[in-house]
C-alpha cells in the first residue's frame, strides 16, 4: 500500500506493507485524509535535525545514552540510533470505510463509514488499523472529505470544553490556524462572543468570515489595550491559545488579556516562560488541553477498547469527535472556508513542501486516496527480491515482532554469524517498521502477516519476539508448519499453554528453544566447569535489581503475565542449568508493600530445593537502586565461592578461574544462537533439554501463584 513517510526533513510516498487487523481494532480503507499544518510539520522539520542537535537541544537524553553506552555496549546503541533515523509514518486523521473488524468489537460492521483519529495510527496511508475507541461512525449526511479533519476538531472541541465558558461569556482565541478557526466556530454555537487574534491578516479575515465578532492583528495593534476597549476593562472570560510558535510573549499576552480570575487553556505550543505578576495579581486559572480528550493516553482506552462510564465522563475523546461530526453535518461549523487544498496521496510531497515554504500557507490540507474497493490488500513487500533462497546451507531466519530488543540485540547478533543465518523476512504489527529493518538487514521481505511467514516454504526457522501472550499460539502454529522455533521467554503464560507447546514439540520433533540466555554466557560456562564434577551440593544466591516498571506497563498486565514469569524465568533456568538436578521444592515470600506503587509481585525471594540438595535463591526486586549492577550472582561449592558480577566480570575464591572480563554485560544472546544453529544442523530439537525448559517454566508459574495468594 502506499503510506507518506517523514525521514530526515522530507516527506516521502513509499509502499508498506498493509496492517492487519488487531483484536480490539477496526481495518478501515482510507478515502480521506487531514494534514496538520502545525503537529506535523513540527514533526518533519524536527526529523531534519541532526543527532547532534537533538542532543543539544534535549541534554536530559544525553545521560540516558551514555548510560545505555556503559551497559549495552556501542554496537546495540548504535543500533537503536539507526533505527531512529529511520522513515516514521505521520498523520492522524482520516476517514474511510470499514473493512475489517478484529474479535472484539461487536457494534460496527463492515462497509460503516467511519472517521478515525491517532498518532501512530491514523497514518496517512490507504489503509490503517485504528483501535474502537479512535474509530467514529460519520453522520449520513457528512461527506467523507469533512468527515476526515476529525481529530483536529476533537482537539479544539477539548479546548472549548476545557475553556467551560457559558452563554454570553466573552473568549479570546490566540492563534487563527485550523485549531484556532474551529474553535471560534464552536464558541460562537456555544453562545459566547469571540475575539480572534493572530499576526496573519490573510487568517483573520477567515475567522471574520465565519463569525468572530472581533480580530486583530497583534503586530499591528496592541492587543490588551484593544480588549481593554471591548470589554469595557474587565478583559475576557477566557483564553484560548491555539497558535504554535516558541515566543514568550504569548503567555503574557494571554495573561493580561484575562479578567480577574479567569483561565487561559493552552491548546497549542508556546515558550513556556512566563511572569508570576501576569497570573498571580488576578488569581488566574493556568489549564492545560490534552488532544482530544480523556481516554488520551490511556492504553485501557485506547488500545483495548475500555470505555469510561457516560455518566461519570460525559465527554470522551471518541464522544468529542462524535459531537464535532454532528456539527460538520448540521452546518454549525463550516469547513468550506478552511479547507483550501486537495491533494492525491501521490502528490504528498508537493502539499508538505507548500505548508513548508508558502508565505499564505492553506488552512486545511487533506490528501486524496483510491475510492475503488480491491478485493486483495498487500501485506507482503519485497526488499531484497534476487536474494538467494538457500546459500552455503544457511538457516533462513524470519523475525516476528522487531522491538527494541530485537533490533537491539538479536538482528545485530544474527547479522554478526551471517556464515549460519540468513535473515530472510521480516515481520511487525507497523508495516512501517517492518520494512525499515528489513531494508537494513536486507531481507527478502517485510510483512505485517503472521501467515505469510508460515506458509513461505523457504522459511527455516522463526524468532518470536512478540508480547508474551502470542508466544504460544505462535510457537504452535510454527512448529506444525516444520519451522526451527527461537521463542523469547517466556514459552507460555500459564500451565494449560506450557502443556500446549510441550504437546506440539513432542509431536512435530522440531528444533525448539526459548531465548534463556543466561546459561550460554562466557560467565556461565566457566563457572559450570568448575562445579560440573562437585562433591556436594550447592548454594546459589542471585540477585536481579531489576529496577522499577510503573504498574501499568503492559509486563504486568495479561499481555506480559507479570516480571517473575517474563523475567525471573531466565534464572531458574540458570539455576537448571548449574545443578543438572529435578526441583524438590520452592518456597516464596515477598514484601508487605506500604506503597500501592510498589508491587510485591515483583519484589520476592524465592527459594528452591533440587533432588541433588542444592539450595538455589532468587531476590527479585524493582527498589533497588539503578548505580548497583543489575544481576550478581553468588555460587557456593565445596570450598569455592564464584561469583558472577553482571555479566562483566568473574571472580574465585579457592578456586582458579579463567580470566574473563568485559565492559558492557555479555548474558549469552549470541552464544545462544550458534548452539541453536548445532541443534537445527544436527536434527536434534532442542539446545536446552526440554525438560529443564519446562522445568524453568513451571518455577515461574508456582512462583507466581503463590504471590497471588
Amino acid at each position: 500500500m502506499k503510506q507518506v513517510l517523514v525521514k530526515q526533513g522530507q516527506t516521502i510516498v513509499d509502499n508498506i506493507p498493509a496492517p492487519v487487523v488487531s483484536d480490539n481494532g477496526v481495518l478501515v480503507k482510507v478515502l480521506y485524509s487531514c494534514i496538520s499544518a502545525g503537529t506535523e510539520m513540527m514533526g518533519v522539520n524536527e526529523s531534519g535535525k541532526s543527532i547532534i542537535k537533538k542532543a543539544m537541544e534535549q541534554p536530559e537524553k544525553v545521560k540516558k545514552a551514555l548510560n545505555m553506552f556503559k551497559n549495552q555496549g556501542i554496537s546495540s546503541v548504535l543500533n537503536k540510533v539507526k533505527n531512529m533515523e529511520s522513515a516514521k509514518p505521520t498523520g492522524y486523521s482520516a476517514s474511510g470505510i470499514i473493512l475489517g473488524l478484529g474479535k472484539n468489537v461487536k457494534d460496527l460492521k463492515v462497509g460503516d463509514r467511519v472517521a478515525c483519529a491517532g498518532a501512530g495510527l491514523a497514518n496517512h496511508a490507504e489503509y490503517i488499523d485504528v483501535p474502537r475507541n479512535l474509530v467514529m461512525r460519520v453522520p449520513d449526511k457528512l461527506n467523507m472529505d469533512l468527515a476526515a479533519t476529525v481529530t483536529v476538531g476533537g482537539i479544539a472541541m477539548q479546548g472549548v470544553r476545557r475553556a467551560d465558558l457559558r452563554l454570553g461569556e466573552t473568549a479570546a482565541v490566540i492563534g487563527m490556524g485550523i485549531m484556532g478557526q474551529l474553535s471560534v466556530q464552536m464558541l460562537k454555537t456555544s453562545g459566547c462572543k469571540v475575539i480572534g487574534i493572530d499576526i496573519d491578516d490573510r487568517r483573520l479575515s477567515i475567522a471574520k468570515e465565519t463569525g468572530c465578532n472581533f480580530v486583530m492583528n497583534s503586530s499591528k495593534v496592541d492587543a490588551i489595550k484593544e480588549v481593554d476597549k471591548i470589554t469595557e476593562g474587565y478583559g475576557v472570560d477566557a483564553v484560548i491559545i491555539t497558535a504554535a510558535a516558541n515566543s514568550n510573549e504569548i503567555l503574557s499576552e494571554a495573561f493580561n488579556i484575562c479578567r480577574r480570575k479567569g483561565k487561559v487553556v493552552l491548546v497549542g505550543v508556546v515558550g513556556n516562560q512566563y511572569k508570576r505578576e501576569d497570573m498571580y495579581e488576578k488569581e488566574l486559572d493556568f489549564i492545560i488541553s490534552t488532544s482530544y480528550g480523556p481516554g488520551r493516553y490511556d492504553s485501557n482506552y485506547e488500545e483495548k477498547g475500555i470505555d469510561y462510564p457516560y455518566a461519570y465522563v460525559r465527554w470522551t475523546e471518541n464522544r468529542n469527535m462524535e459531537e464535532y461530526l454532528k456539527l460538520l453535518s448540521e452546518s454549525k461549523v463550516d469547513l468550506k472556508p478552511l479547507i483550501e487544498r486537495v491533494y492525491s496521496i501521490d502528490e504528498a510531497p508537493k502539499a508538505y513542501n507548500e505548508l513548508k515554504d508558502s508565505k499564505d500557507k492553506p488552512l486545511i490540507v487533506l490528501l486524496k486516496y483510491s475510492q475503488e474497493n480491491k478485493d486483495n490488500i498487500e501485506r507482503k513487500v519485497y526488499i531484497n527480491s534476487t536474494k538467494a533462497v538457500k546459500k552455503d546451507d544457511k538457516i533462513n531466519v524470519a523475525v516476528v515482532g522487531v522491538g527494541g530488543f530485537a533490533k537491539g540485540m538479536h538482528l545485530p547478533n544474527l547479522k554478526k554469524l551471517d556464515n549460519i543465518y540468513n535473515i530472510y523476512a521480516i515481520m511487525s504489527r507497523t508495516g512501517t517498521n517492518a520494512k525499515a529493518i528489513a531494508e537494513q538487514y536486507g531481507a527478502a521481505y517485510a510483512t505485517t502477516d503472521y501467515s505469510e511467514i508460515l506458509n513461505d516454504s523457504n522459511v527455516d526457522m522463526i524468532m518470536i519476539c512478540t508480547r508474551h501472550n502470542l508466544h504460544t499460539d505462535m510457537s504452535i502454529e510454527a512448529m506444525k508448519k516444520g519451522k526451527s522455533v527461537f521463542v523469547e521467554k517466556p514459552m507460555a503464560l500459564n500451565e494449560e499453554e506450557m502443556d500446549r507447546v510441550l504437546e506440539t514439540i513432542n509431536e512435530t520433533n522440531v528444533p525448539y528453544t526459548i531465548g534463556f540466555n543466561r546459561r550460554f554466557s562466557k560467565y556461565a560456562v566457566e563457572a559450570k566447569n568448575h562445579i560440573a564434577n562437585r562433591i556436594n551440593p550447592m548454594i546459589i544466591n542471585y540477585q536481579m535489581n531489576a529496577g522499577y516498571i510503573p504498574l501499568d506497563h503492559w509486563v504486568h498486565t495479561e499481555e506480559g503475565g507479570g516480571r517473575i514469569i517474563g523475567e525471573g524465568c531466565h534464572i531458574f533456568d540458570l539455576f537448571n542449568y548449574f545443578t543438572d538436578s529435578k526441583v524438590t521444592s520452592v518456597s516464596v515470600d515477598s514484601i508487605d508493600s506500604k506503597s500501592k506503587n510498589i508491587s510485591p509481585r515483583d519484589n520476592v525471594v524465592a527459594t528452591l530445593k533440587y533432588d541433588d540438595g542444592s539450595l538455589c535463591t532468587l531476590t527479585y526486586t524493582s527498589i533497588g537502586n539503578g548505580s548497583y549492577p543489575k544481576e550478581f550472582c553468588q555460587i557456593y561449592c565445596d570450598g569455592k565461592i564464584i561469583t558472577i558480577d553482571d555479566y562483566k566480570k568473574l571472580n574465585g575464591y579457592g578456586v582458579k578461574l579463567q580470566n574473563i572480563e568485559s565492559k558492557a554485560s555479555e548474558k549469552g544472546q549470541y552464544e545462544e544462537l550458534v548452539e541453536f544453529a548445532k541443534a537445527i544442523k544436527e536434527g536434534k530439537n532442542y539446545s536446552i533439554p526440554i525438560w529443564q525448559l519446562e522445568q524453568a517454566t513451571k518455577v515461574s508459574y508456582l512462583v507466581e501463584q503463590e504471590l497471588v495468594k
